[in-house]
């Protein structure tokens, strides 16, 4: 017993900031479907206990840094193993208390730690595989705002579906390029920009436009290898050792190194930059008077006395200039640990932040790529925008107003992003052209 509450007090040496509460708890949930499995050689009732916390809202506090993705996620585990015994810190409420206080409050008991257990609850990859999934979830989520703001942009720039032809995906036939096709095609449907210049002298887009199923299908494709992998990770056994009941075998192996979610979070990471990429691209078009189909410079009212959008795609270059930055992969990277038995880690985590992080600046980026192409179709009016694009335009325009004059533009993507994550946004467009894929 005392060994295993030593592993908790030993191993709990995280530093910098807290985990949110959505990704505490998907650690622990995580955790206990573990445990759940049957391979750890512990009693039922430490599952249970994380499953209590769980349901009385008891939330471990859980600092960011110190795990190198083998042998698990040891660190960021131990602060929530340290919770369960009643020491540590938990957030109950809003309210920072000590882990026995948060207990008592809650009416839970604190667990008793029986042989193996301590080992238990904090060698796996719990941590970084509910960073990634969280992750992953909000990165597929972009890819169809990615899709809607294309759109908009398309016919901002009086731009062409011809590459969304059906006929170009099945002479190559990757599956984001047809998804990504059958999306457009339902966005731009009945555009009365595009039959208004459907005779233009015009024979190509830029590549930000014309390889819009290229681009965003692959960053579609390389989620869903990732999906495989962290929806393999939830349920499997990344205890250390094994054990195997029916055989009586008990194995020491390495299903707690992080390898397969490192690989995955920093294609996730990779992918979706070259999301954001592209879309600061499709900004510039619009604010260039030389590329923008006549659109007025920087979408200003008065060019020259007022920036307009200028600013806006200079604040889009920064994150994705920090977005290269980030996508390096952590899963090149392998530091010896303890006493160099551990000598081969994976840093999955790492991954999993870093990727956390691009999605961050590519949510701003595409909310900037909104408002910027929403202006844009403001200069083709009478004629309105495809379907879907103009149901996101109005969305839009229910929360921000068109520029007539400089202003603080922050304030306008704050409340794109908002329609971003709150999910109205592409519920406005699904609602008006059905599912997008």
């Amino acid at each position: 017993e005392q060994l295993q509450l030593n592993l908790r007090r030993s191993h709990a040496v995280g530093v910098g900031p807290r985990f949110d509460t959505a990704e505490v708890r998907a650690m622990m949930v995580l955790r206990a479907n573990c445990l759940a499995t049957g391979y750890s050689g512990v009693r039922p009732q430490v599952a249970q206990k994380l499953v209590q916390l769980l349901n009385r809202r008891v939330h471990p506090v859980v600092p960011q840094k110190g795990s190198v993705g083998a042998s698990g996620d040891l660190v960021p585990l131990a602060h929530i193993g340290l919770v369960l015994v009643g020491e540590g810190c938990a957030e109950d409420k809003g309210e920072i208390l000590p882990g026995s206080d948060a207990l008592a409050r809650a009416g839970i008991k604190p667990l008793v730690l029986g042989p193996k257990e301590g080992l238990a609850l904090i060698n796996g990859t719990q941590a970084s595989t509910a960073v990634g999934i969280l992750t992953l979830l909000r990165a597929e989520r972009l890819c169809k705002i990615a899709d809607i703001a294309g759109a908009m942009t398309l016919d901002a720039l009086e731009g062409t579906p011809a590459p969304f032809d059906p006929d170009i995906w099945r002479a190559r036939p990757h599956r984001g390029h047809g998804d990504v096709s059958r999306n457009f095609l339902k966005l731009v449907q009945k555009s009365d920009i595009r039959k208004a210049h459907e005779h233009c002298k015009k024979i190509q887009d830029a590549y930000s436009l014309r390889c819009i199923p290229q681009v965003h299908g692959a960053v579609r494709d390389a989620l869903i290898f990732a999906r495989t992998v962290l929806e393999t990770e939830v349920n499997s056994a990344t205890d250390n050792p094994l054990v195997f009941a029916d055989s009586g075998k008990v194995v020491s192996a390495g299903n707690f190194h992080g390898q397969p979610i490192a690989y995955a979070m920093d294609f996730v990471g990779t992918a979706i930059s070259g999301l954001g990429s592209i879309s600061e691209r499709r900004i510039e078009k619009m604010i260039n008077p030389a590329m923008s189909s006549d659109l007025p410079p920087f979408l200003a009212r008065d060019a020259g006395l007022e920036s307009g959008f200028m600013i806006v795609q200079v604040a889009a270059a920064a994150l994705v200039s920090e977005n290269k930055v980030l996508a390096h992969p952590a899963s090149v990277d392998s530091i010896p640990t303890s006493a160099d038995k551990e000598d081969h880690v994976s840093m999955s985590l790492t991954a999993a932040l870093k990727a956390k992080s691009i999605v961050d600046n590519v949510e701003n980026i595409l909310a900037m790529e909104l408002l910027v192409a929403a202006e844009g179709l403001e200069y083709r009016k009478p004629l309105k925008p495809g379907r879907g694009a103009y149901a996101a335009y109005r969305l839009i325009r229910d929360h921000v107003p068109p520029l007539a004059g400089d202003r603080e533009l922050w304030r306008d993507v704050e409340r794109i992003k908002a329609l971003i994550e709150d999910g109205s946004l592409l519920a406005a467009v699904e609602g008006e052209v059905g599912p997008l894929r």
